[in-house]
């Protein structure tokens, strides 16, 4: 088996889908607010836009947990109101894919679809996200869900 094959195998991957009361263009504004992360958002520390425009930006994100921390460049693909993604830029990972879908439902809901795979260049690193990694990512994804009932509060919380 090649090098290259055993790395894309031993990604950590996660996807997750949420049918939430808010439009696809919302939930793009709110992702596409990297600025406001450290606000929200577990594990960082920090943001910083160091270039964008309409289809694309940069930034830098300081991310920590328990004394750890690092930085990391991500290079983001802008498709309002569509879709996000997010190509690696340079630090502590290997490798990084992540990408954010936006379907707009015809009841005025939208469904998000969330996928990210990622490797660190660090086996100790690697070896702690293992112990975490699926509990960390739905943390994160309802971060993003209870940022949404925050900044637009007149939606209807359940709705079934």
């Amino acid at each position: 088996m090649s090098a290259k094959k055993e790395d894309k195998e031993s990604m950590r991957r996660h996807l997750e889908k949420r049918i939430l009361p808010y439009t696809a263009e919302q939930m793009y504004a709110l992702v596409a607010d990297v600025e406001h992360y450290p606000t929200f958002l577990p594990w960082c520390l920090g943001a910083e836009i160091t270039r964008k425009n309409d289809k694309e930006m940069t930034a830098i994100l300081q991310i920590g947990w328990k004394g750890l921390r690092d930085a990391f460049v991500s290079h983001v693909a802008l498709d309002a109101p569509h879709a996000i993604v997010v190509t690696y830029g340079g630090g502590p990972l290997k490798h990084l894919e992540n990408e954010w879908r936006f379907s707009p439902l015809p009841d005025g809901r939208c469904e998000v679809t969330f996928f990210v795979a990622f490797d660190f260049k660090s086996v100790l690193l690697g070896t702690l996200m293992d112990l975490f990694f699926d509990s960390a990512f739905c943390k994160m994804v309802g971060a993003f869900e209870e940022r949404a009932t925050e900044i637009y509060p007149n939606k209807e919380e359940n709705h079934d």
